[in-house]
Formats: C-alpha cells, sequence, structure tokens
C-alpha cells in the first residue's frame, strides 16, 4: 500500500459517518479548502470527517522544475501532451490508502466522497472512476481528465453510475474551458451521471459554486 499522506483534518461532530477525501490544487497544501468547510456544511447533515491531504513535494517542469506540492508532474501548459502517467498513477495509490484509512476508522466506501480543485480535481476523478467499491460521488473542480485513454479499459464496474459533480470557471486560463467540458463529454459517452455547472470566475471557487456543492452533497449525505 502507498506510504499514507499527512493531511489536515475536520470532523464536524463526533463519530463521522461520512467522509470527504478533498485534494488540493497544484503548489497549495491540504489548509487551501479547510476553511470552506463552515460554509459548505449543512447543520442538518449526519457527522463528517473532511481530510485535506498535502501532496508530496517534487520539481514541476512547467514550473521550471521548481519542487513544490503537485500530484504529478506537468510538462508542459498543454495538460494532454506527454502526460506524467507514473505520477498520476503513483497518486492514485495514495488516495486508495486514505480510503483505506478512513475504511479502517468506520467509514465504508460508499460514505465517502472524494472531491479535488484543479489538479487534485484530475486525480479525484481518475482514482475515483478505478476505485473498486462504490463511493458515494465525485467532485473535480476547475478540472480535467487525465490518463484519459486508458479509463474505458481500467474503470471500475462498481462506481459506472457514481455521482459526479463537475465545475468549472468560463474564464479560467490555468485548465481552459474546452478541457473541462471535453472531459464531461467524454464521461457521459462513458454512461456518468455528471452534473456539471460553470460560473463566470477564472481559476477560482465562487460562492454560487459552493452553494449548488452543498445541494448535491446535501443528497449524498442522508442516512
Amino acid at each position: 500500500m502507498s506510504a499514507l499522506l499527512p493531511a489536515v483534518e475536520h470532523e464536524t461532530a463526533a463519530s463521522p459517518r461520512y467522509s470527504v477525501i478533498w485534494l488540493h490544487g497544484l503548489g497549495a497544501d491540504g489548509h487551501d479548502f479547510a476553511p470552506i468547510v463552515p460554509e459548505l456544511v449543512a447543520a442538518d447533515w449526519p457527522a463528517l470527517r473532511f481530510v485535506f491531504p498535502h501532496a508530496p513535494v517534487q520539481p514541476v517542469t512547467v514550473n521550471g522544475g521548481m519542487p513544490m506540492r503537485a500530484w504529478y508532474d506537468i510538462v508542459g501548459f498543454d495538460l494532454l501532451a506527454r502526460q506524467d502517467e507514473a505520477g498520476v498513477r503513483a497518486s492514485i495509490a495514495a488516495v486508495e490508502a486514505l480510503i483505506a484509512r478512513e475504511n479502517e476508522r468506520g467509514v465504508p466506501d460508499e460514505r465517502i466522497v472524494l472531491a479535488g480543485f484543479s489538479q487534485g480535481g484530475a486525480i479525484a476523478l481518475s482514482a475515483g472512476l478505478r476505485h473498486a467499491k462504490r463511493l458515494a460521488g465525485i467532485v473535480a473542480l476547475s478540472t480535467y481528465l487525465p490518463i484519459a485513454d486508458t479509463l474505458a479499459a481500467e474503470r471500475s464496474t462498481a462506481n459506472a453510475d457514481v455521482p459526479i459533480f463537475q465545475a468549472h470557471g468560463t474564464f479560467d486560463p490555468v485548465v481552459i474551458p474546452p478541457r473541462g467540458s471535453d472531459s464531461r463529454d467524454l464521461l457521459q459517452r462513458l454512461g456518468y451521471h455528471v452534473e456539471w455547472h460553470a460560473y463566470p470566475m477564472a481559476h477560482a471557487v465562487c460562492g454560487e459554486e459552493i452553494a449548488d456543492l452543498r445541494a448535491w452533497l446535501g443528497r449524498r449525505f442522508v442516512d
């Protein structure tokens, strides 16, 4: 099993019944989205554990080889050219280890949501769609599907109809909007249930998006 990544954790109440594993973007860390919890969580939800892992520090080619927290290397601004497949797969293994730890702490797979922003969202999609047991859902914000050409052969039947919340900024200069919509179209062609949202923003998160995500998550967290 992959080594367990360090993480920031937040429990909304004692004895969490559900877990959200939330992966940050390139160059950020697990603290990046932790402040979103109070705004995202509804008072009537069951107890949740948010897990915000820190990606490993590694050189990133597109940033001049500067070491930073990254889920995989990015070789150039064309995100689909020369993809770091080994790095993506290493991060998928790291997510599998985080899921296994939630299982050990009493949260079954079907009560776990994988979420991520940008690079983190790419890994949430890649890991979640290949995960052998049914998950509660996948959240993919301002992102795209990497190593997409292997998904049809490697995807899990258990998650063939997993709910997916996908959102993108219409002015995103980092992950350009066609990357997001092309990934959405591919997922829909493969039969996935994608709830798609677009917002007039850049490479960011906005209040309307958080409200829409809260509504979507509320349908997953049902006792």
